[in-house]
């Protein structure tokens, strides 16, 4: 099907384009790629884990997996673009902020070297409040999941 038709958007986003649309930096930006983007309804990213990660060495030393909360705030973030750049907010004059996070449930482990796949749709949104629908896929199997309530703020 054309993308035009479905109004899903075929422009790849990469670190330069995302930061445009998300205030998060590094260390703590957990989205590497858009791959799929159609506004106002859902969200493809990805997420390259590499063993170079800060929160390795603490996580565990002698085995080392991706802490699931901040596989939930890979989600996040990757919700946070889908809003942005659907309404065109500038991440210097507003402020994105967790409200919820329910059914979450992790299914797998994440590792170095796994690319971690961000599923995100939205479900509802009402006032500035906005709820999501995402998980986390590694190699086609389900990592995480879960439903996030998130608030969008003017500063």
């Amino acid at each position: 099907m054309d993308a035009a038709k479905t109004g899903q958007s075929s422009v790849v986003m990469e670190s330069r384009e995302i930061m445009r649309w998300l205030a998060h930096r590094a260390p703590f930006l957990l989205v590497d790629r858009v791959i799929e983007f159609e506004p106002n309804t859902r969200i493809v990213a990805i997420k390259n884990v590499t063993f170079n990660e800060p929160f390795f060495p603490g996580h565990f030393p002698n085995n080392p997996v991706m802490p699931g909360v901040l596989l939930l705030e890979a989600m996040a973030q990757a919700a946070c673009i889908l809003v942005a750049r659907t309404l065109e907010l500038n991440p210097a004059d507003f402020v994105t902020y967790f409200a919820g996070i329910d059914h979450a449930r992790f299914k797998r482990p994440v590792l170095p070297g796994d690319q971690v796949r961000l599923e995100v749709s939205l479900a509802r949104a009402l006032r500035g409040i906005y709820k999501f629908k995402a998980v986390a896929l590694v190699d086609g199997e389900m990592a995480a999941e879960a439903e996030l309530l998130s608030a969008f703020r003017k500063l």
